[in-house]
């Protein structure tokens, strides 16, 4: 991603930088879609650099930027519930299975639940991925409530002593504030079963400030705890992470890069921040 590429050879460069010099690495700075606010205190945080290494000072300034809560997950010694919200075309369901497939890997044993039940073809989804990643998948019928659906799963995984149960959820309904009705309905009948570890935001990182803004809106509604990054790949203009963890707290916990199951791992912040630097 290498975002601070120009601005660190400008400071290495010694000489007196012009306003408008200034203004075009800004603009730079927000195509990468780190966003107005945090665009405008790196330009003035590089103004105030003066020799030494640019890379050390950025590098703490952008460390601070980051939210102050863990990047790992919160999980239960009993049943670990985590819930995984977003709108549709993020990656929601496919974060889901390989969520499901990466603690497979590590021994534990996984339920995942198809709470999206107003789309069939979601639902046909995470059932050829339970298929292919051998974890069972709970599921109701066409249209059912996805609030039995994600019960049913709490009281499968508590009866079965399961160590993780993941549930999908709708990407979209008639609005907004249906969409929002649906996910606190889910996820306050499930706390009578079992309490949630967990609220993932699946958020599409080619999507930029407008993943912010469905930050915002999912956070005020049902309490995101973590967010899953999407399509961080090559393309990706992955200023957004930053820009989620600065503007809202809340912290990156999972990366998806790409389209195989192996695709998809936790967050490294240092490793993030060493790279918009590289």
């Amino acid at each position: 991603m290498a975002l601070f590429t120009q601005l660190i050879a400008r400071i290495k460069g010694g000489a007196e930088t012009a306003s408008s010099d200034w203004s075009a690495l800004e603009s730079d700075l927000l195509q990468a879609d780190l966003g107005p606010a945090l665009a405008s205190e790196c330009i003035e945080q590089a103004k105030k650099i003066k020799g030494g290494t640019p890379e050390e000072s950025l590098l703490q300034f952008l460390s601070s930027k980051l939210s102050s809560k863990s990047h790992k997950m919160s999980l239960s010694s009993s049943t670990s519930t985590i819930l995984v919200v977003g709108v549709n075309g993020t990656g929601k369901t496919t974060s889901v299975a390989k969520l499901a497939r990466f603690y497979k890997s590590t021994g534990k044993s996984v339920v995942m639940a198809a709470g999206d039940t107003f789309r069939a073809a979601a639902v046909d989804q995470l059932k050829t991925w339970g298929e292919r990643i051998d974890v069972p998948v709970i599921s109701g019928q066409e249209n059912s409530d996805p609030a039995s659906v994600a019960f049913d799963a709490a009281k499968h995984a508590e009866a079965n002593n399961v160590e993780i149960l993941i549930i999908d959820t709708a990407g979209r309904l008639h609005n907004k504030s249906d969409l929002m009705s649906e996910l606190t309905k889910v996820k306050r009948v499930v706390e009578k079963t079992s309490p949630i570890n967990e609220v993932l935001l699946v958020i599409d990182a080619t999507t930029g400030q407008n993943g912010l803004a469905q930050a915002k809106i999912f956070s005020s509604n049902v309490g995101v705890t973590g967010v899953v990054l999407t399509k961080m790949d090559g393309t990706a203009k992955g200023g957004v992470a930053l820009a989620i963890e600065a503007e809202l707290g809340i912290p990156i916990k999972w990366v998806g890069t790409g389209e195989s199951e192996s695709d998809f791992s936790p967050f490294d912040p240092d490793a993030y921040l060493k790279s918009l630097l590289a």
